[in-house]
């Protein structure tokens, strides 16, 4: 996990999708039209991926804090830092529960402002 934030801090997301298994989740808590859950590495690549990075106005990058590994669960507190097409800053934190199963990420679920992302952006499928 180290090194796949350490290029999401570069700005370089391959890594992170290459270490997605085929049935990853993504889950992002809260309420609203950003609360739901992607399932399948497709449907996280199409669904979510697509329509966010679409409305990003440069390279978005997110820089761990603090990664905290037990088993196979990792927990990783993070900054992320982008200019939007509108104009607008989408600078949000994170915090990440990852699940891991032979070092592939199973499942995400996500912590984050959900009020400033939905103050900044379009949400997936809206």
């Amino acid at each position: 996990m180290e090194s796949v934030f350490a290029a999401l801090a570069g700005g370089d997301r391959q890594p992170f999708a290459d270490a997605m298994a085929d049935e990853f989740s993504w889950t992002i808590s809260g309420h609203g039209p950003w609360a739901r859950t992607w399932r399948g590495k497709e449907a996280v690549s199409r669904g979510l991926m697509a329509p966010l990075f679409g409305q990003f106005a440069d390279t978005y990058r997110n820089r761990a804090l603090r990664i905290v590994a037990e088993g196979d669960l990792v927990v990783v507190e993070c900054r992320g830092s982008v200019a939007t097409k509108s104009g607008a800053r989408y600078d949000n934190h994170y915090t990440y529960w990852i699940e891991l199963r032979e070092c592939r990420l199973v499942s995400l679920t996500e912590y984050m402002d959900t009020a400033l992302a939905e103050r900044v952006l379009v949400p997936p499928g809206g």
